[in-house]
């Protein structure tokens, strides 16, 4: 019975979206206004229609509109010991960086944070070369389209690029975030919320909320009453009405807020989006 209901509901959808695109749109500007009237009739919810809108328009978006600019460009000169480096790469939390030469011009790879982990064990090495731990880097102008780069990305499983302008030179940085963002919107993670803070106000009335955060916090924070008996966080009464370890972007609705997970791993949850619907 209920995969029958389940069915009818996903025909009707159909038909509707069907219905929709009947006007049969002629170009882009009329897709995107039929995708609005779909939306105002409740066809596509807010989300849903910022995102197509993102997918079909960042086709007309070069990699020189979001790239890091080259005075912005965190990188590590090939010279430098692990002593001189390590801070910076501390501080900045980044999971790659680009490794230079003689200037940043001279771009000979990517170093990703992740490889430095054997030094923690090793300890000082004299015969130390960061060479050794690079991963070839990979090259895009400028003018590349953010469609066709998002697809060498995904074909090619890398995560950054270093922008090169028309002499050659490095002109910037681009990574494969930057490329969703325009389709998504800004990808939060831990980092965005200040270390002393379990609650971040988000300009659109949403909330960043870290997992770690205590049920009793939370209730004093939003008003709220729920329960710490069975949980001491908010990632644990999250995690107990999903049912099972949640993934990136997956939603669940708890008490009048809606939970959207924004970074989690294969043993918790780390941070969510918070949305009040109890208007």
């Amino acid at each position: 019975m209920s995969e029958d209901r389940s069915s009818n509901e996903q025909t009707s959808w159909f038909n509707r979206l069907t219905q929709a695109f009947a006007h049969e749109p002629k170009n882009r500007k009329e897709l995107l206004e039929v995708l609005r009237e779909a939306h105002q009739n409740k066809l596509l919810d807010s989300e849903a229609l910022a995102i197509v809108e993102g997918a079909i328009q960042v086709a007309d978006l070069q990699v020189r509109d979001i790239m890091v600019p080259r005075s912005q460009m965190m990188s590590i000169k090939a010279n430098q010991s692990p002593k001189e480096f390590l801070p910076g790469i501390i501080e900045a939390a980044h999971s790659r960086y680009p490794v230079v030469g003689e200037s940043l011009d001279d771009v000979i790879g990517i170093l990703l944070a992740k490889d430095l982990l054997p030094l923690i064990l090793q300890g000082d090495q004299p015969n130390f070369n960061i060479k050794d731990l690079l991963r070839p880097a990979t090259f895009v102008p400028e003018s590349k389209r953010l469609n066709v780069l998002l697809r060498e990305f995904r074909a090619n499983h890398n995560h950054m690029a270093v922008v090169i302008d028309e002499y050659g030179g490095a002109a910037g940085l681009v990574t494969i975030e930057d490329v969703l963002e325009q389709i998504v919107g800004d990808i939060e993670d831990e980092h965005d919320v200040e270390e002393d803070s379990y609650v971040k106000p988000l300009p659109s009335g949403d909330f960043l909320v870290k997992a770690l955060t205590p049920i009793d916090s939370f209730n004093e924070a939003f008003d709220t009453e729920f329960s710490d008996d069975e949980f001491d966080t908010v990632g644990g009464l999250v995690m107990s009405a999903f049912g099972h370890l949640p993934k990136r972007n997956e939603v669940t609705e708890i008490g009048g807020f809606r939970f959207r997970i924004l970074n989690a791993d294969s043993r918790r949850i780390h941070l969510l989006r918070l949305t009040p619907i109890n208007n």
